[in-house]
């Protein structure tokens, strides 16, 4: 096949340079999702949440917004880091009640965002990880800057020691709370005025700081910040040195609690004058002081490299065995690229057998990123079976590559691994609806697995996420399902989460995507 270059894939060869990570990687492969698809085909489930920035889902008319919750609780969360012994940062620790109740995490934003945040979190996106994710969706899609992402914070197992600056504390106070963070009294300064271009401050828990507002727009009485606290901009540094601001932490009624005030000129102003003149060097500042907030975390926990969007990236793949028949269900994302009838896309596969197989996939939809800075298109294996391509059992599929207008996209020559050694069954089946059922194991010959067994996510007493292995017996005797696969059984009694199937071949774990639960299957035959 004759490779041509067109300049549509100009972006693809670019990024492809800088690629961050080999797919697959399950771990990546999510933070990666969460991180870029945002808006539109497959999105975050947490965009709906924060678009439009206005949106606040316990109620209207309230002058809040679930954007400057997700903030706040991100910067909450990791003020408790202590940079002398490592412990605290951004670890979920917020979502205990010890901590949301105590003084210096007034209000129930707190609360309201975790409820949020929990719809992201799996086995591979812990707590922390989500309201660091959740913190960075809202910046970006509410008119600010891009900001650089790691992944693999762990969860705390207990409320950590008090630690965030309150405003009738004096100003050594906060520069030593600051510095106890990791951040210098300049950067204080950038970093309250960058979280301080969101939201306000309400009545109920502060209402020395706050008089009732008697707003029927604003049920919740919250002094805002800014003008546009819906929005990132600089409006919080000019309207602070105009003299024409609102800010409840630098004009209210009780100078007690003006810390915005004291924080802001403790360098006669110089920094908020930077931000007020240039926009950019506001932005610039302020991402760099939220990738740092995010990356705040206990001593011991290493974060992932920067997460850049792969190029070319398979989606949602799953690999399914129907009697003789292979399904391989999935989608393809082509990164900072739009729908184009010009575009042809083609997917190769290789099987075990030396053959090879290819189908043109069909434009499905589009997605979008930090505010509709990037777009991607999604394509799918055809229009008529839901995404899924039937191949030949003893063949099997090892790996896929994808040619691009013309350009192959193969990871540099490594391919797309698929993963066929194990599988479910379309042979599994409910032994008694719906409280037991028989899940069956399709296991490729000559594979040789050490264990194969189930996988189930939980959670454990303190909201951590747990993978629970539940080992499955091999047959004593094959139990032959087609030429090349023979099946591996067991009966299970808990329908209450889907499951998993996981499998140790030469030493090394592997898992297949966690979408089934057995009451899903037919009835068993009697």
């Amino acid at each position: 096949m004759k490779m041509v270059h067109r300049p549509a894939l100009y972006a693809l060869a670019f990024l492809a340079a800088t690629r961050a990570y080999v797919w697959p990687s399950p771990q990546l492969d999510a933070l990666e999702s969460a991180r870029f698809d945002q808006s539109g085909f497959n999105a975050n489930p947490m965009s709906g949440f924060v678009q439009p920035c206005n949106f606040f889902l316990f109620g209207p008319n309230t002058g809040r917004s679930d954007a400057a919750d997700w903030i706040r609780t991100a910067y909450h969360d990791m003020a408790t880091y202590n940079i002398t012994d490592g412990t605290g940062g951004l670890d979920a620790s917020i979502r205990f009640a010890e901590e949301q109740n105590r003084t210096e995490n007034a209000g129930d934003g707190f609360t309201n965002t975790m409820i949020i945040v929990n719809i992201l979190v799996s086995r591979y996106i812990s707590n922390a990880d989500a309201i660091a994710l959740a913190a960075l969706l809202a910046i970006e899609n509410c008119g600010g800057p891009e900001i650089a992402f790691r992944g693999g914070r762990l969860d705390a197992a207990e409320p950590n020691a008090p630690g965030v600056p309150e405003p009738e504390q004096d100003l050594d106070s906060h520069i030593a709370a600051f510095a106890r963070q990791g951040f210098t009294q300049t950067e204080m300064i950038g970093l309250v005025a960058c979280g301080h271009t969101f939201g306000g401050v309400q009545h109920d828990p502060f209402p020395d700081i706050v008089n009732v507002l008697n707003d029927t727009t604003d049920t919740e009485d919250v002094a805002h910040f800014d003008s546009t606290f819906l929005t990132f901009d600089n409006n919080i540094a000019k309207e602070y040195i105009s003299g024409t601001t609102q800010n409840p932490l630098v004009v209210g009624f009780n100078d007690t609690t003006n810390s915005d005030k004291r924080i802001f000129g403790s360098d006669g102003n110089t920094t908020m004058l930077s931000f007020a003149n240039s926009p950019d060097v506001f932005a610039s500042t302020c991402a760099d002081l939220f990738a740092r907030m995010l990356d705040t975390v206990p001593s011991g926990v290493q974060l992932t490299d920067v997460i850049s969007p792969l190029p070319v990236k398979p989606s949602n793949i799953e690999v399914i065995m129907d009697g003789d028949t292979l399904q391989l269900w999935g989608q393809l994302r082509l990164w900072n690229m739009t729908d184009d009838p010009a575009h042809n896309v083609i997917m190769l596969w290789q099987d075990h057998i030396g053959g090879t197989g290819n189908a043109t996939l069909t434009f499905s939809s589009l997605s979008s990123s930090t505010g509709g800075k990037y777009s991607a298109a999604w394509y799918v294996w055809n229009t008529t079976e839901f995404s899924v391509l039937y191949l030949d059992a003893a063949a099997g599929v090892k790996s896929l590559s994808f040619i691009v207008d013309g350009e192959l996209q193969d990871q540099s020559g490594l391919g797309f691994a698929i993963q066929d050694g194990f599988m479910f069954s379309s042979t599994s089946c409910q032994v008694e609806t719906p409280f037991s059922g028989r899940i069956d194991v399709a296991v490729r010959n000559g594979v040789n697995p050490t264990r194969v067994y189930l996988e189930q996510t939980t959670t454990d007493s303190v909201g951590r996420i747990v993978v629970t292995e539940i080992d499955i017996s091999p047959p004593s005797q094959p139990v032959i399902l087609n030429s090349a696969y023979s099946i591996w059984s067991i009966n299970v009694t808990d329908p209450t989460r889907p499951y998993g199937i996981g499998a140790e071949i030469e030493g090394v774990k592997y898992s297949s995507a966690e979408v089934h639960s057995f009451i899903v299957f037919p009835l068993c035959p009697t």
